[in-house]
């Protein structure tokens, strides 16, 4: 299909004369490329202020060294400036959990390394108030969003204030930002200066303390400030279980932390939306393809997504280590049936489609049509998982909805099969609740989609196999896994299929030991397991895992918990999800003797002479060497899940 270039937001200053503007009342500046679809981030604003009536350019990717004409090619905006750093936090987006560079930039042309800052929403802001010093300048996204508070930066390694200190902007839109955006865009637009704004919803301002709105109430949570969570890392584990419980409130209180004689203000977020308003959402007139700009570049994030559907947003599973429910929240909005069924003609008719959706999911692939039996008691919910440690009661179960949207979608000519590539919650195909037809629905769905859904190769996260880890990172029992790989087996039985079960687990979450790692050798080895899809743990701002593993404290027990931080300490635990690789096995049999645990040397590597255990509990830097060596050869190594997937990271 061929577009016009007037059926993007305008690029360039070219652009903006094919509309016959002269000036436009929002500039967007993204480190992302910019793809004219509804899972970009920065799309979805511009089209949403451009919905709203507002005149919205973009400058994909600007260059930030020189003389800065990116930046000043298209003038002074009439309302403010957006900064939209991408669909990925630009530091995990950039680099492993070891600190080394990614294999590509999966939203880049071609996957270039070039064309991003680290932390471009503090590199894009500087520039611009340097530039443009009087111009309101608006951040939002994933960098910012997470970066509200103090937060722990994993590749500086220290605590970090708001994101609105060091970058100098005026107001952070956080979550998921169409609302909040558009009511500032009205403001403004009014006349009203933006220090005067303090009312809107899902936004973060700085104020003197004599400025807060309404003064500091005992209705607002006031949190330890930035410095006495430099002085006490236990301030800030008590910090963060206000920050997670309120992010996932219906009706939150508001935040309040002092820092360098200021105070952050988060005001509390909207409602999540409703069926109508994500509906109208994805309804908006994108191309769903690159800008014309990229003609003949690839951009490794968009060839994942081009043939998907989003069905749903929000994720009540609550996983410790993931950032999606404190971006998007933990209540389900779905889009409408006919919402989904429209897209998916639009899909169709797109150049190259061959028949496949590659996907028809959400941030976890079976939540849709998913919420609480009492909406009362849901808003008064401060938990973070609707089903860790256990399910709740009054959450509805049932995946009839969802079993009619495949149907529905599987019914349409051109559509030869709909796969699901987004990692599949088995604890909810598992859960007896006391509803009959909802536990039948499950077992339906078990069927369907194992049956009509895969690709060969069905993604699930347990992430790990000792119960005390698991709990840690929110997830269910290893247990059930088993359960379900039995299902799935036998189902692939009888219906004579030959399909496999891609599980992902994680080394150096906080409290996982090398002990628990040579466990998770053992059982994935006996069920046949060569593990692929795996990853170290990376602490990235704004969860659990992250303030567990830099303070040392559990957020909502404070109890101690230890981390792997070392190198190689983090090494000695990964080499365990590579038992099977000849050259690991030295380094595993010398791990496994100084934990005291050689029993298990004759099971992970069974060719290894078996010489019985040390006398003493030493080891010397020997010991150590090989692995290390090993992981510096990139050759030898699979990449890590987030290298192999590219595009933004789903955490189930």
């Amino acid at each position: 299909m061929d577009y016009k270039l007037t059926d993007f937001l305008p690029t360039t200053k070219k652009e903006l004369e094919l509309r016959g503007w002269e000036e436009v009342d929002v500039i967007l500046f993204s480190a992302d490329a910019y793809v004219d679809h509804p899972s970009f981030g920065a799309a979805v604003i511009g089209r949403t202020l451009e919905a709203a009536g507002f005149r919205v350019a973009i400058v994909p990717q600007p260059d930030w060294h020189g003389d800065y004409r990116d930046f000043k090619k298209l003038g002074r905006p009439r309302l403010f400036f957006g900064i939209a750093p991408g669909c990925m936090d630009s530091m995990v987006n950039k680099y492993t959990a070891n600190r080394r560079l990614r294999s590509e930039d999966a939203y880049s042309p071609d996957g270039r390394h070039d064309m991003r800052p680290e932390y471009p929403t503090i590199v894009y802001s500087k520039i611009l108030r340097e530039l443009y010093p009087d111009v309101p300048i608006v951040l939002g996204g994933i960098e910012a969003s997470l970066r509200r508070l103090t937060h722990y930066d994993y590749w500086q390694d220290k605590l970090e204030k708001c994101i609105l200190c060091n970058s100098g902007a005026d107001m952070i839109t956080y979550g998921m930002g169409e609302k909040p955006t558009v009511a500032l865009a009205q403001k403004l637009s009014d006349g009203l200066p933006i220090k005067q704004i303090t009312d809107i919803p899902q936004t973060v301002f700085l104020k003197r303390k004599e400025d807060i709105p309404g003064g500091i109430t005992e209705r607002d949570i006031v949190l330890h400030s930035h410095e006495e969570c430099l002085k006490n890392k236990r301030c800030q584990a008590e910090n963060f279980r206000h920050i997670e419980e309120q992010s996932n409130m219906m009706h939150a209180q508001r935040l309040i932390q002092g820092v360098d004689g200021r105070f952050v203000v988060v005001n509390p977020p909207y409602p999540p939306m409703t069926t109508e308003e994500l509906d109208a959402s994805f309804d908006l007139p994108y191309t769903r393809v690159p800008h014309p700009k990229y003609k003949g570049k690839r951009i490794p994030a968009y060839e994942m997504i081009k043939f998907s559907v989003n069905i749903h947003r929000g994720c009540f599973g609550g996983c410790a280590f993931c950032t999606i429910s404190a971006h998007q929240g933990k209540f389900i909005t779905c889009r409408s049936k006919e919402s989904i069924i429209k897209e998916v003609k639009k899909v169709i008719q797109m150049d190259g489609f061959k028949g496949y959706l590659s996907d028809l999911g959400g941030p976890s692939a079976n939540m849709y049509g998913m919420h609480g039996r009492n909406h009362k008691a849901c808003e008064k919910c401060k938990r973070p998982s609707c089903i860790h440690p256990q399910i709740c009661p009054n959450l509805n179960t049932d995946h009839s909805k969802l079993l009619e949207v495949y149907r529905a979608v599987d019914a349409l000519p051109g559509i030869k099969k709909s796969f699901i590539g987004s990692g599949v919650r088995y604890d909810l195909l598992l859960h007896k609740s006391k509803d009959e037809a909802s536990n039948k629905a499950a077992m339906e769905y078990t069927r369907e989609l194992i049956k009509n859904h895969v690709s060969g190769r069905l993604k699930v996260a347990p992430e790990h196999t000792s119960e005390r880890v698991l709990y840690l990172m929110r997830k269910p029992s290893f247990q059930q896994f088993y359960d379900f790989k039995r299902i799935f087996d036998r189902i692939n039985r009888e219906e004579h299929l030959n399909q496999q079960i891609i599980p992902y687990f994680i080394s150096s979450h906080p409290g996982c030991t090398e002990a628990d790692m040579a466990e998770l050798a053992v059982k994935t080895k006996q069920l046949d397991f060569q593990l692929e899809q795996v990853q170290d743990f990376t602490p990235t701002p704004m969860t659990v895992s992250t303030e567990t593993w830099y303070t040392g404290y559990d957020p909502y027990t404070l109890e101690p918990i230890q981390s792997a931080k070392t190198q190689r300490d983090k090494l000695a635990q990964r080499q365990y999800f590579f038992w099977y690789k000849p050259e690991e096995r030295r380094g595993i049999e010398q791990s496994l003797r100084r934990i005291g645990r050689p029993d298990l040397i004759q099971q992970l590597c069974p060719h290894t002479d078996f010489r019985g255990p040390r006398t003493d509990n030493r080891h010397s830097h020997a010991d150590y060497k090989k692995p290390h060596e090993d992981y510096r050869k990139d050759a030898r190594r699979p990449e890590s899940r987030e290298d192999k997937r590219g595009g933004k990271r789903r955490r189930h």
